[in-house]
């Protein structure tokens, strides 16, 4: 008598695709930090040359969007941003990473080599719901939760904001960092915000309204890089020491703390190659403080802003233009981190 086919296990559900055509898809597999950091003797590898020649454009009602292999930049009017998926620096040399459907949510999950987890909750759309940490003991850290911007509704991404009154010194509310102590940058990333915060706002609407962020302190960091590319030499790497210093302070006082690296570049050349350069060296920065100086990839998020926001009001080329901050977001975020005791 013929015996019936053995049964097969069930086929995992199908992860929820984003709705939104700009977002991007999360990794798939583990990734090497040589992309971002390269040794002594190493010459660049891949550039923005290489990149805008794999880019593919097309259009999404009145939006342009841009299509890179990791990133996508929309282009709406005279406004242009970019967008990364996190989840891809977590993956630098993970032991696993892997998505699945949790209702309408899409979960990342990426485990690092020391067995922690982070997790990245996804909606339709492709925003940034949670992010968390989940040890190897199975204790969880929330490290960003949208949901309270998100409470009525999708927050706007664009708000109408003022500039912010400074009323601090210029040194504790804009630091350069190779003319600063350790603590004094420690000091200037604990600022609390120059103005009150009277409400949540949402992860992007730090990333995409400059008035926003302009709220609280930052510190500018003394990095170069080579002309189209991304990675980091041994030398701009060590530089990154006293940052990394002040950032794991900042952690070990309240692990749901959140920094920014934000990426800039000067005028020369095509914006939407600045753009994208821009994005690719804050997560280069971003990937060094964790790989040579422990800095939980977790607790950072990086974004690029390409020629907007010069620091020097100039078209022609401008090292001040070409740099990279980090400031503390935790009090635009996080109500707990807005009502927290003096340090």
């Amino acid at each position: 008598m013929a015996q019936p086919p053995a049964a097969q296990p069930a086929a995992p559900a199908p992860v929820a695709q984003p709705a939104n055509p700009a977002a991007v898809a999360p990794p798939t597999q583990a990734r090497d930090a040589r992309e971002f950091m390269r040794r002594d003797g190493q010459g660049p590898s891949r550039g923005i040359s290489q990149v805008r020649q794999e880019r593919q454009e097309s259009r999404d009602g009145n939006r342009t969007i841009f299509r890179e292999q990791d990133r996508t930049i929309i282009r709406e009017g005279d406004r242009a941003i970019i967008r990364h998926s996190e989840a891809n620096r977590f993956a630098v040399g993970a032991r696993d990473v892997r998505t699945e459907r949790r209702g309408n949510l899409a979960e990342t999950i990426v485990e690092l080599a020391t067995g922690v987890r982070i997790i990245n909750e996804t909606d339709p759309e492709g925003r940034l719901m949670r992010r968390y940490r989940r040890d190897q003991s199975g204790r969880e850290v929330i490290i960003i939760d949208n949901g309270p911007a998100y409470r009525h509704g999708p927050a706007p991404m664009f708000i109408d904001l003022p500039p912010p009154r400074v009323r601090i010194p210029r040194d504790r509310y804009i630091l350069e960092a190779n003319r600063a102590q350790p603590q004094e940058i420690y000091d200037v990333f604990m600022e609390p915000p120059v103005e009150q915060i009277d409400q949540p706002y949402s992860l992007d609407q730090v990333r995409f309204n400059a008035p926003l962020r302009d709220r609280m302190p930052r510190v500018d960091l003394d990095i170069t890089f080579d002309t189209g590319s991304w990675q980091l030499s041994p030398d701009q790497v060590d530089r990154l020491a006293a940052i990394a210093d002040g950032i794991n302070r900042a952690v070990q006082r309240n692990p749901r703390e959140v920094f920014m690296v934000e990426g800039y570049t000067d005028a020369v050349g095509a914006d939407i190659d600045n753009l994208s350069l821009s994005d690719r060296r804050a997560e280069s920065v971003a990937v060094a403080l964790t790989e040579q100086f422990q800095v939980p990839p977790e607790n950072l998020v990086t974004q690029g802003y390409g020629e907007q926001y010069l620091k020097v009001p100039t078209s022609g080329p401008e090292e001040a233009n070409r740099r990279v901050a980090v400031r503390r977001i935790s009090p635009l975020i996080d109500h707990q981190a807005r009502h927290a005791p003096p340090r």
